[in-house]
């Protein structure tokens, strides 16, 4: 794979995974040609199905079964892996919301994501991006964070947006229901300890982020020293049962992956392994 020490991350995913924590499948994308479908608006039924279905191809699930038995806590014979639950729409803290842009929503679309099971119990979601016309799964990381909160948040306010705050690793839900009074409320413990157990207002959240990010966005002397955006090398991989290597990043890292506030991989996101759901 390419990479580019220099080259900032704009409309890329962020990698979920730290040295040590997530483990997150390389799949082999040249990362400046991926990106998502990034309109805030929600993806239709027929875009999640499409997802869903690029999920469960077969050539994915050759792929989970290898995911699964990196670590040889199953054979990648014995994984069988299978696609549940409902393919959920993931949304980052935008950019331009973060630098203050009038009218920029709170939250952008980055990808969709689907929930894997392994026949020994482990999960991991796998990250979908809509290229050349096509749904495909650009990111297997470990865990269900995406799907997870979405329930969540579902829960706690159902109409809302949930986001992931990635440089915190923090999950919230945009609470707008009265029309009125929107509040941004926490979804886990990093969010909680972010805006409190009531959350806060979205006035308040902006200028919060603001403060924290606007000198670190792409186009920044921050992100042009290098220290934001650029690719980590991986660790070296171990190998599956077959021969064949299944890499773990060891930071945040580029193929496939989106989010344009780019902070240093150290900064972005702590380790999703040993996360504590609040």
């Amino acid at each position: 794979m390419t990479r580019h020490p220099s080259r900032p991350l704009p409309g890329q995913l962020v990698r979920a995974a730290l040295a040590g924590g997530a483990a997150t499948l390389l799949l082999g994308l040249a990362a400046p040609a991926a990106s998502a479908d990034t309109d805030p608006a929600a993806p239709s039924a027929a875009s999640r199905d499409a997802a869903h279905r690029a999920a469960e191809a077969p050539k994915n699930l050759d792929t989970l079964s290898r995911f699964f038995a990196r670590e040889g806590a199953v054979t990648k014979a014995a994984a069988d892996p299978r696609v549940e639950g409902r393919t959920v729409p993931v949304y980052y803290l935008s950019p331009d919301f973060v630098a203050g842009k009038k009218g920029a929503p709170i939250a952008r679309l980055e990808f969709l994501a689907s929930k894997a099971v392994s026949s020994d119990g482990q999960e991991a979601s796998l990250w979908t991006v809509r290229q050349g016309g096509a749904w495909q799964v650009v990111n297997i990381a470990t865990g269900d964070d995406e799907t997870h909160y979405a329930r969540v948040g579902a829960e706690k306010a159902p109409g809302g947006t949930v986001f992931h705050e990635p440089q915190i690793n923090a999950w919230y839900v945009l609470d707008d229901r009265d029309g009125t009074h929107a509040r941004v409320l926490p979804l886990d413990k990093d969010a909680t300890r972010a805006v409190g157990t009531q959350g806060t207002s979205v006035a308040a959240y902006r200028e919060r982020v603001h403060k924290a990010y606007a000198d670190k966005l792409p186009g920044s002397a921050y992100e042009k020293s290098g220290k934001a955006g650029g690719y980590d090398e991986p660790a070296p991989g171990p190998k599956t049962d077959d021969g064949g290597p299944v890499t773990v990043t060891s930071s945040l890292a580029g193929a496939g992956a989106l989010v344009a506030l780019g902070l240093s991989g150290a900064a972005l996101v702590r380790r999703r392994g040993a996360r504590q759901r609040g």
